[in-house]
C-alpha cells in the first residue's frame, strides 16, 4: 500500500515503514538505545531527505524508547535520579546541536554533514565497543563464573566533586561526567536525530561505572526527554517534521520493544554489547559506501532555506 508522505515529498510503502518501525522498536528495547542511528539511515535508504529523516527519526524514538523504559520499570531497572541529570545535560547539548544544525542548514551541507557524522561516530564508537566487548567475553570465560562488578572499580571519575548518591546503580560520584556525556548526547541527537544510546550505553558502563541491569532503562529513560525537545526543535525551526512518517514508525516501534526487551533478558552482557557493536559498524559502513558510490541520479533540486 503506498502512502504519499507530505513533507517528505516521496511515496513509500506503508508496510516497510511499519517494519522498519518494529525492528527499530526491538533494537531499542534489546540494547537500550533509542534506534535513532538505525531509523534515520534507514530512512536516508529510502528515499526521505536528510533533514526529515532526522527530525521525524527523533520523533520515532520518543516513543519506542517510553515503549522500552515501562518494559525495564516492570524489572526495576531504572535509575530515575541518573536518568534525570542525564537529561538536564541532553537538554544544554541539544541546544547548541540546534544552533549548529541550523547553520549547516544556511550553508547548504546539511545533507552532507549528517551523513559524514554518522560515519565518524558510528564508526569510532562500534570499533570500541567491539574490541571491548570481545576481550570481556573472553575475560568471562576465563575466570568462569566469578565476574568482576565495575561499579567498585574505582577511577578519575571517582576523585571529582559534587558527589551524589545513585542509589538503584550502588554508585557515589559526581555530577559533572554524567551531565558532560548527557550534553555530548543531547548534540548528538539534534545533529543526527538520533537517541544516543550507542554512545550513551558504553559511557554509563564504562566511564560511570554503572552495573548493566540498569543501564538500558536509565538510558531509554533519559532518551525519551531528550529526543523529544530535539523534534520540537526540528518542528519549530524546520517544519520538517512528517506526521504521516511518524505515525507508521511510531506503531511498529511500540510493538517491537516489547518484544526487544523480552529477548533481551535471555543474552549475556557480553553478548548484547558484541551485537550492537555489529550493528552500529554495519549502518557506519553502509553510508560510507553510499557516500562512495556514484549515486544513480547525479544532480538534485532542494528548496534554499531562508
Amino acid at each position: 500500500m503506498q502512502l504519499y508522505l507530505p513533507i517528505a515529498e516521496v511515496s513509500v510503502n506503508a508496510f516497510v515503514l511499519l517494519g522498519l518501525g518494529g525492528i527499530v522498536g526491538f533494537l531499542s528495547g534489546m540494547f537500550g538505545v533509542g534506534g535513532g542511528f538505525l531509523i534515520t539511515p534507514l530512512l536516508f535508504f529510502i528515499g526521505v531527505p536528510p533533514v526529515v529523516a532526522v527530525a521525524t527519526g527523533a520523533n520515532q524514538v520518543v516513543a519506542s524508547s517510553i515503549s522500552g523504559v515501562l518494559a525495564q520499570f516492570r524489572r526495576r531497572a531504572v535509575d530515575f535520579r541518573m536518568g534525570i541529570v542525564l537529561t538536564i545535560g541532553g537538554f544544554a547539548g541539544s541546544g547548541l546541536g540546534g544552533v549548529v544544525f541550523d547553520w549547516m542548514t544556511k550553508l547548504g551541507q546539511i545533507d552532507l554533514f549528517v551523513q559524514l557524522s554518522y560515519v565518524l561516530f558510528l564508526g569510532l564508537v562500534g570499533a570500541m565497543m567491539l574490541q571491548e566487548s570481545v576481550r570481556a567475553l573472553l575475560r568471562s570465560r576465563r575466570v568462569g563464573a566469578q565476574q568482576i562488578r565495575r561499579g567498585h572499580v574505582h577511577s578519575w571519575v571517582h576523585g571529582m566533586p559534587l558527589k551524589v548518591k545513585f542509589r538503584a546503580s550502588g554508585l557515589y560520584i559526581s555530577v559533572i561526567p554524567p551531565l558532560a556525556v548527557g550534553s555530548f548526547v543531547g548534540f548528538l541527537s539534534a545533529i543526527m536525530g538520533v537517541g544516543g544510546g550507542f554512545i550513551m550505553v558504553p559511557a554509563m558502563i564504562y566511564l560511570l561505572g554503572m552495573p548493566t541491569k540498569v543501564v538500558v532503562g536509565t538510558s531509554l529513560f533519559q532518551i525519551i526527554f531528550v529526543t523529544g525537545f530535539t523534534t520540537l526543535m526540528h518542528a519549530v525551526n524546520h517544519h520538517s517534521v512528517d506526521i504521516m512518517l511518524a505515525m507508521l514508525l511510531i506503531i511498529g516501534g511500540v510493538i517491537g520493544a516489547q518484544f526487544g526487551a523480552k529477548a533481551g533478558v535471555r543474552l549475556k552482557a557480553e553478548q548484547l554489547r558484541i551485537l550492537l557493536a555489529l550493528l552500529v559498524l554495519a549502518v557506519a559502513g553502509k553510508i560510507a559506501l553510499d557516500l562512495l558510490l556514484q549515486p544513480a541520479e547525479l544532480y538534485s533540486i532542494t528548496a534554499a532555506v531562508k
